[in-house]
C-alpha cells in the first residue's frame, strides 16, 4: 500500500508545480494580487504536503509500518485544502473558505498520527 502513497504523493508535486507554472504565466493577468496570494497558499500547501505523502510511503516501507490511514488523511487535506483555495481564488466564493479548516485539521491529523505511529515503533 505505501506505493498508492507514494504515487500520490509524486502526482501531488506534479500538479502543485503544474499549477503554480499556471499561476505566474497564465492567471498572472486575470486575477488580483489577492486571489494570486490564494493561489499561492494552495500550491505551497499542496507541494509540501506531496512530499509528506512520499516521507509516509517511504517511511511506511523502511519501518513496516502500516501508514494507510495517515497517508490518505494526509491526501484528502490536499484535496479540501488546496482545492478549496483554488476554486476560492478562481470563483470568488467566499463560503468555500468554510472547507479549508478541514484540510488543515487533516494535515495535522496526518501528521500527528506518523509521529505518534513512529514513537510506538520498535
Amino acid at each position: 500500500m505505501y506505493r498508492q502513497i507514494i504515487i500520490a504523493g509524486t502526482i501531488n508535486a506534479f500538479i502543485a508545480v503544474a499549477l503554480g507554472a499556471f499561476a505566474a504565466h497564465g492567471l498572472k493577468q486575470t486575477l488580483g494580487v489577492y486571489e494570486l496570494s490564494i493561489w499561492q497558499t494552495a500550491v505551497d500547501y499542496q507541494m509540501a504536503h506531496a512530499l509528506g505523502l512520499l516521507l509516509i510511503g517511504l517511511i511506511a516501507k523502511s519501518f513496516n509500518l502500516n501508514l494507510n490511514k495517515p497517508g490518505w488523511i494526509m491526501l484528502s487535506g490536499i484535496v479540501l485544502f488546496s482545492g478549496s483555495l483554488y476554486i476560492l481564488s478562481l470563483s470568488g466564493i467566499k463560503a468555500l473558505g468554510m472547507v479549508t479548516p478541514f484540510g488543515g485539521m487533516c494535515f495535522l491529523i496526518a501528521w500527528a498520527w506518523l509521529a505518534i505511529s513512529i514513537f510506538r515503533q520498535k
